[in-house]
């Protein structure tokens, strides 16, 4: 069974699907593994290296051509159209996106597991590539907001004076903003954070930093640990309530997303106008519309004195890190799926058939 890694097409994308580390191990389940040359270039790892622990560097197609092939971002339909019939792609496919490549993919009769569709249980939390790359985002996302705002993120005591330690609130406490939280007490702000699932509480409150409290008359708990959507009220009285939190700090990073729908509106148009000139807001879910709509996609702008940060991927910004907890995740889920005879029926363990999302020519919703 060959494994194939190919280079990563997506504008900006510099992540890789396997390291050298994970290829020795791929190679000891005695699988054969081919890296398109410069694959891992742009998150620092050589042609060289893959080579020496015996890893075949082979072209764009010869790699889609393996009978595994493990991406990063989902494939282009250049790419869909080089990927043999019958074989397996491993990647983040946003499954929720209506663009045609599931469709593609069925039709081209690929087998393909959706890396974000991994059900958060116990057994499969190493294989768990969703929270790994959230992890890595929250951290990024705090270090932009510190770049950004023209002051300093701790207290600072000289003696030319005194600088008072930046107020910043996070909004959404999945693991994205767990880390930032985690990231913005570590450099010596002053943190706050809001989440629409009150269990949350104590996991933020153990970070050092205070739960804001709001009453909007529903709980956001959803399926899975994931939030759910507000009903209309619901969304009108948390923006409302929010509002005197949001005028009073100097960095917002907002974090909250929806699986499948549009991402919540939290930081309002009005909102931001309370804010002193210099905040800065980093919107996490600027790809999925934005937690704030003046927000622009890979953009950075000034909206009423106020630094909208919108970059979309934030994993790719540390990419040796990044490709490798992502290639662990990988690495942990092809355990599980290889035995001798090569693949086991994807049906077989509730992983597995919970990320098929292309197979038989079908598209699996």
């Amino acid at each position: 069974m060959k494994i194939g890694i190919p280079r990563e097409t997506a504008a900006g994308e510099t992540r890789v699907a396997a390291t050298p580390d994970t290829v020795k191990k791929l190679l000891s389940l005695n699988a054969e593994v081919c890296v398109e040359r410069g694959a891992g270039e742009s998150a620092h790892f050589l042609d060289a290296d893959y080579q020496n622990v015996g890893a075949q560097l082979v072209d764009t197609a010869q790699a889609l051509a393996a009978d595994v092939v493990f991406k990063v971002r989902k494939p282009s339909s250049t790419e869909i159209d080089a990927i043999s019939p019958a074989a397996t792609l491993v990647g983040f496919m946003e499954p929720y996106e209506t663009d045609g490549t599931l469709e593609a993919l069925a039709k081209r009769g690929v087998n393909t597991l959706a890396v974000e569709r991994i059900p958060r249980i116990s057994r499969s939390q190493s294989m768990d590539a969703l929270s790994s790359q959230a992890n890595i985002a929250g951290y990024r996302a705090v270090l932009e907001a510190s770049i950004h705002y023209g002051r300093f993120l701790p207290m600072m005591m000289t003696a030319a004076g005194s600088a008072r330690p930046a107020r910043l609130v996070v909004l959404g406490a999945g693991v994205a903003g767990l880390q930032a939280i985690a990231t913005a007490r570590r450099l010596g702000a002053e943190v706050e954070a809001f989440d629409v699932r009150p269990e949350v509480k104590e996991q933020i409150q153990s970070l050092g930093a205070k739960f804001i409290e709001l009453d909007v008359g529903e709980s956001g708990s959803g399926e899975g640990g994931y939030a759910k959507e507000l009903s209309d009220e619901g969304k009108q009285r948390q923006q409302e309530a929010l509002g005197n939190y949001l005028a009073k700090a100097n960095i917002i990073v907002t974090t909250a997303l929806i699986p499948g729908r549009a991402a919540p509106v939290l930081v309002t148009e009005d909102a931001l106008k309370g804010m002193s000139a210099g905040s800065v807001v980093v919107d996490m879910a600027a790809a999925n519309g934005g937690n704030c709509p003046l927000t622009e996609v890979d953009q950075v702008v000034v909206r009423d004195g106020v630094i909208l940060v919108g970059h979309s991927n934030y994993p790719a910004l540390v990419p040796g890190d990044s490709s490798a907890f992502y290639a662990k995740n990988l690495l942990n889920l092809m355990s599980l799926l290889i035995d001798e005879t090569g693949l086991k029926p994807f049906a077989e363990d509730e992983i597995t058939q919970a990320s098929l999302v292309t197979s038989d020519g079908k598209v699996i919703v």
